[in-house]
């Protein structure tokens, strides 16, 4: 029995090597792989090279946001859970601080709209 699991893995593998092709594809022949738009590739290529050292999302971030994500990035897990449960807190104080705001300013009529003046 074991010979037939033999005889059939070898069968496999020349069945295998009669699929392999030798071929080889040149990837900058324009007959087979045309440009969609001329002179997007060299562009692409230019861009790829000037923000090659910084990825875009980052080219965007001033140094305090740089500084707070290295900041959250040396936390361990549980320091990381504690800092979004304070934010959490924070947003929920500011939340009932504007609700209370925006009472006072609808008791004390800062919102209405103006009448038009004649």
């Amino acid at each position: 029995m074991a010979a037939k699991g033999n005889k059939l893995t070898s069968a496999s593998i020349g069945e295998d090597d009669k699929l392999v092709s030798l071929e080889k594809l040149d990837r900058l022949s324009p007959d087979l792989w045309p440009e969609k738009i001329p002179g997007v590739t060299e562009y692409e290529v230019g861009k790829n090279c000037k923000s090659a050292g910084t990825p875009r999302w980052l080219a965007d971030l001033e140094k305090d946001d740089i500084n707070l994500l290295q900041e959250f990035g040396s936390l361990t897990l549980s320091q990381l859970m504690e800092k979004v449960r304070g934010l959490q807190n924070l947003a929920y104080q500011l939340g009932l601080e504007e609700a209370r705001e925006m009472t006072r300013g609808k008791f004390l009529n800062i919102l209405a709209k103006r009448k038009p003046q004649r």
